[in-house]
C-alpha cells in the first residue's frame, strides 16, 4: 500500500511542461479502472482482511480549465480472507457501487501535464445482509496526475482514498475505507478546429509581422526573413525607435495568453539585437488577446491573431 501511494506522489511531482493542449472550456466523459485495496476490519465480531481487489467506473463532467466538476459512477469489488457468514451477501467478497460529485482542480490547466487534486461526496450501496444492500453516505479523496494527449483525448493516473459511514451487519456496525489507484481517459466534446495558417497579410512599411504556430514563441525561417527587413529598415533610417507588440489568439486562459504574448514580442527584440539592432532602441510590448487582427469567439485557434506587429518610429 504504502508503495503505491508513493508511486502516485511520484507522479504527480513530474515537471509540469509549459506547452499547452486543452485550453478551451467543455464537457467531457469518460471511463477508468485499477486496483483496489480495502483496509481490515471486523465484521460481527469476527476478523476480515480483504485480498487486492478491483474497481472500475465511468464519470461525466464540465471542465472550466483549472476547476472541473463531475459525477462519477464507481464499483468495488474485494475478496476476503476471513469471516463465516452463511447465507449472507457479504459471504467470501464484499462488493460495493457508489455514486459521487467530484470537485477537482488542475494545476496547470493548459498543460500537457496536469497535476490536479479533488474530492468527492455522494451515495454508496454496499453489501450487507441479503436481499438488499446497505445504502450509506459515501467520501473520496482524489490526489493524480492527467496527460493531454490531444485537444480533446486526455489520460488520467490518481490515487483514491474512498469510504462510506458504517454499515450495519448482524446487529452490528464495521468501517469501510479502501484505497484505489485507476487508470482513466477521457474525451472532451467540442473544441476548435486547427486552421492551416494562410500567407501573412500585407503590412505597410515602415511596419512588419510575424507569426507563429499555435502556442510556440519560437521563429520560424519566414520570420526570421521578415525579422532582417525590419532590421535593414531601422538602419537605412540611421535612427528610430522600434516597438515589437506581442498578440495570441483565444484559444487559452487570458494570464497565460497575456505571458505567451511578451514572450513572442521578446523572441522579436533578441532576434534584432542579432541583426544588429540596438536593444536600447526596442520596446516590447505583450498584448495577450486583446487586439485581434481577425475577430474570433473565445477559445477559437485563428492563426493570423499568433504574431508580433514590428513598428519603426
Amino acid at each position: 500500500m504504502k508503495k503505491a501511494l508513493v508511486a502516485a506522489a511520484a507522479v504527480v511531482a513530474l515537471p509540469v511542461m509549459a506547452h499547452a493542449q486543452s485550453p478551451t472550456p467543455g464537457f467531457y466523459g469518460g471511463v477508468e479502472g485499477g486496483v483496489s485495496w480495502l483496509l481490515n476490519t471486523t465484521i460481527a465480531g469476527q476478523s476480515v482482511s480483504p485480498v487486492t481487489g478491483w474497481a472500475a467506473g465511468g464519470k461525466f463532467g464540465y471542465d472550466f480549465i483549472g476547476p472541473r466538476v463531475e459525477i462519477e459512477g464507481v464499483y468495488h469489488e474485494n475478496t476476503t480472507n476471513g469471516g463465516n457468514f452463511p447465507g449472507q451477501a457479504i459471504q467470501g467478497k464484499i462488493g460495493q457501487a457508489a455514486v459521487l460529485a467530484n470537485i477537482l482542480y488542475d494545476f496547470n490547466a493548459g498543460g500537457v501535464i496536469v497535476p490536479f487534486i479533488g474530492a468527492g461526496a455522494g451515495v454508496g450501496f454496499v453489501d450487507a445482509e441479503l436481499p438488499l444492500r446497505s445504502t450509506q453516505f459515501a467520501y473520496q479523496g482524489i490526489l493524480g496526475v492527467g496527460w493531454n494527449a490531444t485537444q480533446n483525448l486526455r489520460f488520467d493516473l490518481s490515487g483514491r482514498y474512498f469510504g462510506t459511514t458504517n454499515p450495519q451487519f448482524a446487529g452490528s456496525s464495521w468501517s469501510n475505507n479502501s484505497f484505489a489507484v485507476m487508470l482513466g481517459v477521457s474525451f472532451k466534446f467540442g473544441g476548435a478546429p486547427e486552421v492551416a495558417p494562410p500567407a501573412p497579410p500585407p503590412v505597410a512599411a515602415p511596419s512588419f509581422m510575424v507569426f507563429f504556430d499555435w502556442d510556440r514563441s519560437n521563429l520560424s525561417a519566414q520570420a526570421l526573413n521578415t525579422i532582417k527587413q525590419a532590421a535593414d529598415a531601422y538602419k537605412t533610417k540611421g535612427s528610430a525607435r522600434i516597438t515589437a507588440t506581442g498578440h495570441t489568439d483565444t484559444s487559452g486562459p487570458p494570464n497565460y495568453n497575456m505571458a505567451l504574448s511578451l514572450r513572442r514580442a521578446n523572441a522579436v527584440k533578441d532576434a534584432l539585437v542579432r541583426d544588429g539592432v540596438p536593444a536600447t532602441a526596442i520596446s516590447v510590448v505583450g498584448k495577450g488577446e486583446s487586439d485581434l487582427l481577425v475577430p474570433t469567439g473565445d477559445g477559437v485557434r485563428e492563426p493570423q491573431n499568433r504574431r508580433v506587429v514590428i513598428v519603426l518610429q
